[in-house]
């Protein structure tokens, strides 16, 4: 982009651009120089800073920002002279006329009257600042700017600085300064903009990928002319050696110099297209590489403003706090550093407000009055993560018990008994707060909930650990890129799925035989605990398994108690897929959450993992996991008993089968005496619980015909009805009902008592 970008924005869009990037260089200074208030570097730097905001100020005519630039500039001139001493006020002051100069350049500023009324206060915030510093001039003071500042002595006005880029989303980026070097000047381009390139870069990989297979598919001719060149070798030789056919010589002869040409032709067109192939390869990864990078940010350039926002609780509180920011330089995704903006806020908040003990108490503890806070980003294992962690108290586990089980989340009992793990899960729950009281900056129960709800968004975890009286320490690991994630590839019902690694717990090959039957649903020990069964053909509709190995494929998905294993076909491995969005159109696809293409140009589909464990817990709810109940059969475990449940009424329908499913029965239902009639004369059960009073059919006949069939008789059949008197018992039981149970009166134990002393437990 040439130097007449600059037409297309105003003087004032210039002198923003140029704010922002000088901004951040003075917060930058400040925060450095409040901890050594004469460090030449930092005071230049500043000096350098507010003076050519300054001269910025001046060549657009905009004079307020002229005299508050101006004020900031003597002020660093006299703390480089030695007149003053920076002090907290001072950087206090400076702090508050880096945000005044941001107000000043807004559109439409707060007016001409309160504008000079805030220099005004800023000009005497720094004159204080300057009469209680030690070492300062004459009476301690610091010169103030007349309405118009003079020339300074130093040099001529400053060039405009680099316009910083701004986040995803959020206003074009300003073209660099004329003369600035080719390979740094920025762009108008759009985040909308950079998405639709990614996408077709990863389309053009994809498509330069499929010559390979193209290339091998020749390799493989070149293989067969091979072959048939050694086939009219064998033929010449098997000919008679004297032989009068000079017609089938000739041809022979023809037909060996024509598959010469062809091989030599092959030959030729292979290398071709193995150089093409080379070429377009390597050029779709370099564009795909190039626009991939240009979605990425370097992690200072979101969490820099952290140092003041960090730097000015410490000193609401009182307390003495640095942050730390290590791998600034680390590359990271704009839309994810755009996502970690809040989360970090909350946590950055709760580390000074809750992890930091006051300077008294961290004297006591034979601590350094100053607390840290480290705020880092580095890659691993292809995986971002985001550490903040202090060197506070800690969390007190004896206290977090108590709050939860006094908050009602849990037993007293309980939470002795649960471990630090678990217990430090309760922190990510909506509204739970350690904090007895509410102030401005916590207590109100939000923030970790908000923190944990971004990275499973962006399908990553958050954990948190804790050293009482050493500090704690919180862990983000998210994906490095929103538009490319690494994958597990999974085969279900013949096609293939894939798996966000960020979503997957572990993946396991699980023998048969340690399947367990735990309240009549399927579940194997993982990590010293029960886990759920669920195969993948069932959540998503699909086909029956037809598997018959000895071991299961398994994706544990979940964590704690919500973890599920879903059983899939086979692995396939992992792969780097592009996101490709689905039509929105489509809206929310059920367990699904994109598409991409794989290497072939064939379609994927993206599993919702979040999804996913819904409907596992849905199917698992609803007891209607008939797969992996052949599957557990199939290994010698006993046979799940069936009852069928014959009600009129939904509500006392879907009670008695919740509960019966509950304890391990298959339960099927009827709506009445006919529907019931008809599936105890279809389908095999082992007891049927019915009513008496229903349309069409009632209780009593249905009990009738049963024991009236020679195939059924022996069917046990057991009433449960609203009519408890003597009479109705005995007419119920005299039509042959081996049970008489009354609505009004039974509950969870009496049913399933009565069941199990009918038909046994759930399996036999």
């Amino acid at each position: 982009m040439s130097g007449e970008d600059f037409s297309q924005l105003s003087m004032l869009d210039l002198f923003r651009a140029e704010l922002d990037s000088q901004s951040q260089a003075l917060t930058a200074g400040l925060l450095a120089l409040e901890r050594d208030p004469v460090a030449a570097v930092h005071l230049e730097a500043c000096m350098r800073a507010a003076h050519s905001l300054k001269g910025a100020a001046r060549i657009i005519d905009l004079t307020p920002a002229v005299q508050v630039a101006h004020e900031m500039e003597e002020c660093f001139v006299a703390a480089q002279r030695g007149q003053v001493r920076l002090n907290h006020a001072h950087i206090d002051a400076l702090l508050k006329g880096v945000d005044l100069l941001a107000v000043i350049a807004t559109e439409p500023g707060p007016g001409e009257e309160e504008t000079q009324r805030r220099i005004a206060s800023f000009a005497q915030a720094l004159q204080q600042a300057g009469s209680s510093a030690s070492g300062s001039g004459v009476n301690g003071e610091v010169r103030t700017a007349p309405p118009v500042a003079p020339e300074s002595q130093h040099s001529s006005e400053a060039p405009l600085a680099p316009a910083q880029e701004p986040a995803a989303g959020s206003a074009p980026a300003l073209s660099q300064t004329p003369g600035s070097p080719a390979s740094d000047r920025m762009v108008r381009v759009t985040a909308e903009s950079l998405n639709r390139l990614l996408g077709l870069a990863g389309e053009s990989l994809m498509s330069a990928r499929r010559l390979r297979p193209f290339n091998d598919g020749l390799l493989r001719l070149r293989r067969v002319q091979t072959d048939l060149a050694k086939s009219f070798d064998a033929l010449r030789a098997a000919m008679p050696a004297v032989t009068t056919d000079v017609r089938a010589l000739q041809a022979l002869a023809e037909a060996q110099l024509k598959l010469g040409e062809s091989q030599a032709i092959l030959a030729q067109r292979l290398d071709e297209l193995d150089a093409v192939d080379r070429r377009a390869t390597d050029l779709a990864n370099r564009l795909y590489d190039e626009t991939l990078a240009s979605r990425m940010r370097p992690f200072d350039d979101g969490v820099r403003h952290f140092s003041r926002t960090v730097r000015d609780i410490g000193r609401a509180l009182g307390k003495k706090v640095r942050l730390e920011i290590v791998g600034g330089s680390t590359s990271i995704d704009r839309d994810i550093l755009e996502e970690l903006d809040a989360p970090l806020g909350h946590l950055l908040r709760n580390a000074v407000d809750h992890g930091l003990e006051p300077p008294e108490e961290r004297r006591a503890a034979g601590k350094a009055e100053e607390g840290l806070i480290k705020l880092e980003a580095r890659h691993n294992a292809g995986l971002l993560q985001i550490i903040v962690a202090d060197d506070g108290r800690g969390i007190d586990l004896d206290a977090l018990r108590r709050a939860t089980s006094g908050r009602g989340l849990t037993t007293a009992e309980t939470a002795q008994s649960l471990s630090e793990a678990e217990l430090l899960e309760f922190l990510f729950l909506p509204g739970f707060s350690m904090k007895g009281s509410v102030s401005d900056i916590s207590g109100r129960g939000v923030g970790l909930d908000a923190v944990q709800a971004m990275a499973r968004q962006v399908r990553g975890q958050v954990t948190v650990s804790s050293e009482l009286g050493a500090g704690t320490r919180f862990q983000l690991q998210l994906p490095l890129t929103l538009s490319v994630i690494r994958a597990l590839l999974v085969e279900i019902d013949g096609e293939p799925y894939a798996f966000p690694l960020t979503g997957i717990t572990r993946t396991l090959m699980l023998p048969r035989e340690r399947i367990e039957i735990l309240e009549g649903r399927p579940h194997f020990r993982f990590e010293e605990r029960q886990v759920g069964l669920v195969t993948a053909h069932e959540v998503l509709g699909r086909d029956e398994p037809q598997s018959d190995s000895v071991d299961l494929a398994v994706v544990v998905v979940g964590e704690g108690g919500e973890a599920y294993g879903l059983v899939v076909d086979r692995f396939l491995g992992e792969r780097d897929l592009v996101v490709r969005p689905l039509d929105p159109r489509l809206a929310k696809v059920k367990d699904i959450s994109a598409a991409a293409l794989m290497e072939d140009g064939s379609p994927v589909l993206i599993l919702d993992v979040d999804d996913l464990i819904r409907s596992m817990e849905k199917l698992a709810s609803t007891g209607r996991l008939k797969t992996l109940e052949r599957v557990v059969a199939s290994v010698g475990q006993k046979r799940r008993k069936r009852v069928l449940v014959v009600d009129d009424s939904l509500t006392v329908r879907e009670l008695e089968r919740k509960l019966l499913d509950h304890h391990g029965y298959e339960v099927e239902v009827a709506v009445d005496g006919i529907d019931g009639w008809n599936a105890v004369r279809s389908d095999p059960f082992d007891l049927v619980v019915t009513d008496i009073d229903m349309p069409r059919m009632d209780g009593i006949e249905l009990v009738t015909l049963i024991k009236k069939d020679s195939g059924l008789r022996n069917l046990p059949v057991m009433i449960v009805s609203y009519k408890d008197r003597e009479e109705d018992r005995r007419r119920g039981l005299d039509a042959g009902a081996d049970y008489y149970l009354t609505k009004g009166s039974f509950h969870d134990e009496t049913l399933i008592h009565a069941v199990a002393d009918l038909i046994g437990e759930p399996w036999g």
